[in-house]
């Protein structure tokens, strides 16, 4: 008999899909991204597995030996029916045969063999009161558990018909590694004492006890559920010792905005079960139903005004100050966006499409970005400004602006074919979204400096951006960073004391209102530390997962 394959052989099947995989090539979009998901989950070893196993049961195809054990029991029963008066044997074995569950067990069989799976008639031994009748004594169980003082279980409850039944059971906790409660289990006594009918008097008691803890339950039978995978991030910071709404403080779970978890149970329409991706145990998190209603009409302290740098600009660009219009309409909106949690997948490594620095005025994107440009033009590129103005002698189309009519150039703004727009004396600019995707099609990362609310038409998986915040440093910072330029004749104008105040709460007001956008936020107090660290984020993206929007993926 020849040996087993070893268990990192690959299916046929499986190695067929893997080679064609390999073969497709790579398509501009989001066709990429789901290559590389798909690849991801066709390598893992859990999938290969699984469809090792497919293959082997297809191998074997099972069959019941017949479908008709119902009518082949009544037939016995009539037959040892003479019997069962005479021999104690034969009356065990009809009191068996009788037994509603064996019934049940049987009609089960048989719908399953005959590939019927409509509901079955009731068996005519079935004693229709069967499932009315008291539990019996012997139902209860009585689950012993070892713990210290002051460890939580992990176990909440809640009060039904005058007992206490367990209401959930967090992931990861003592109770669920153990397996021995279920929710709906009620709980009669602990350590020989009747628990009474308050949930809190309970947890307090369980709380403290310490050594060994005997449980007398009434079991539920009901079946776990396993664990979704479901992550998110969380847009908002969460205590659950400051919540006065959660039904077990020392259950919840503490989190900040940023943080990644993954809910492992959403039954609980106001608290849901998670843990922190990183590991940990699981607790009691607000569900998205909750906190909507609890931040719906709470103000939020977000005025971020338009931005009254450049929009867009090149290489040879000159600084010029313009006016914005239309998309500032999206801040009224951006104000009263409830943040509170966002679906992410995660992801192997792979390059994004956009970089796309966010930052108040002054604070060094324009820098950044040409000494990203600078540093590898085969790997980024950027977009060309479109302007109404008439070119200037010594300026050709395409090298620094695009030149258009004012009239064309209204037209496709109203088709809405511009990311961000603005005017300076009476001329317009704007970046169009036809010249981001140009340079994605030609293999580069495309670098925008834009207004923050321009993030939100570049966050989808055409354009799969990866987001950097330029945080502006203290006012004193930002003067003495300026007084070196003008030392060295990168800058003309001296910031003043104002100025930089102005600088540093735009970029505060920048952080609040768009900060959920941000992938990475880097403060720059000196211009060739934040380039290096940029340059680092962005090696990083080659070799690291990343965690990013679901709607990416599927």
């Amino acid at each position: 008999m020849p040996p087993p394959p070893p268990t990192c052989a690959r299916a046929p099947a499986m190695q067929q899909v893997l080679d064609n995989l390999l073969g497709l090539p790579s398509a501009p979009g989001a066709a990429d991204l789901d290559l590389i998901f798909l690849r991801g989950i066709m390598e893992s070893p859990i999938v290969r597995s699984l469809a090792k196993a497919h293959e082997r049961l297809e191998e074997t195809k099972l069959e019941a030996v017949r479908d008709n054990n119902v009518e082949l029991v009544q037939d016995i029963l009539r037959d040892i029916g003479h019997l069962a008066r005479q021999d104690s044997a034969a009356a065990e074995l009809a009191r068996i045969l009788r037994e509603p569950h064996f019934q049940s067990l049987l009609e089960t069989h048989d719908s399953v063999a005959s590939k019927s799976y409509e509901t079955p008639p009731p068996s005519p031994v079935l004693d229709p009161t069967f499932n009315n009748q008291p539990v019996p004594p012997d139902a209860v169980r009585m689950v012993g558990i070892r713990k210290v003082a002051g460890e939580n279980l992990g176990v909440t409850f809640r009060v039904e018909r005058g007992e206490l039944v367990i209401a959930r059971i967090l992931h990861g906790g003592m109770v669920a590694q153990q397996g021995l409660l279920h929710v709906g289990d009620v709980i009669r006594e602990v350590n020989g004492r009747e628990v009474g009918s308050d949930p809190r008097a309970l947890q307090d008691s369980l709380r403290h006890a310490s050594g060994s803890v005997v449980l007398k339950i009434l079991p539920s039978y009901q079946e776990p559920h396993p664990p979704r995978q479901v992550f998110v991030k969380c847009h908002f910071d969460y205590d659950p010792a400051s919540d006065s709404l959660i039904p077990c403080k020392e259950a919840g779970l503490r989190f900040a905005a940023g943080d990644l978890l993954q809910i492992v149970n959403q039954d609980d329409p106001n608290w849901w079960q998670a843990c922190h991706v990183e590991g940990g145990s699981a607790g009691l998190v607000p569900s998205q139903l909750l906190e909507e209603k609890r931040k719906a009409f709470v103000k939020r302290d977000v005025e971020v005004p338009p931005a009254s740098g450049a929009l867009c600009g090149s290489l040879s660009g000159k600084r010029k100050k313009r006016m914005m219009y239309l998309t500032t309409k999206n801040a009224e909106f951006d104000r009263h966006e409830l943040l509170i949690y966002e679906e992410v997948a995660r992801m192997p490594p792979f390059r994004r499409k956009t970089l796309v620095l966010i930052g108040a005025q002054g604070v060094g994107r324009r820098s950044l970005k040409n000494k990203l440009l600078m540093s590898d033009q085969a790997r980024y590129g950027t977009t060309i400004p479109y302007t109404s103005r008439k070119p200037k002698e010594s300026e050709k189309d395409g090298h620094g602006y695009r030149f258009v009519s004012r009239g064309e150039m209204e037209a496709d703004i109203k088709a809405g074919r511009y990311l961000e727009h603005g005017e300076y004396e009476g001329n317009l600019y704007g970046t169009k979204i036809d010249s981001i995707r140009a340079v994605v099609d030609a293999g580069k990362m495309c670098i925008l400096d834009v207004n923050p609310q321009a993030v939100k038409v570049l966050r989808t998986a055409e354009f799969v951006p990866y987001v950097v915040f330029i945080e502006a440093p203290g006012p004193d910072t930002l003067r003495a960073m300026n007084r070196a330029a003008l030392e060295s004749g990168v800058a003309t104008k001296q910031l003043t004391e104002a100025d930089a105040r102005r600088t540093v709460e735009e970029s505060s007001r920048i952080q609040r209102g768009y900060g959920h956008y941000f992938d990475l936020s880097l403060t720059n107090d000196d211009l060739e530390c934040t380039f290096g660290r940029l340059r680092q984020a962005m090696e990083r993206l080659r070799a690291e997962p990343q965690w990013v929007p679901v709607s990416w993926v599927y």
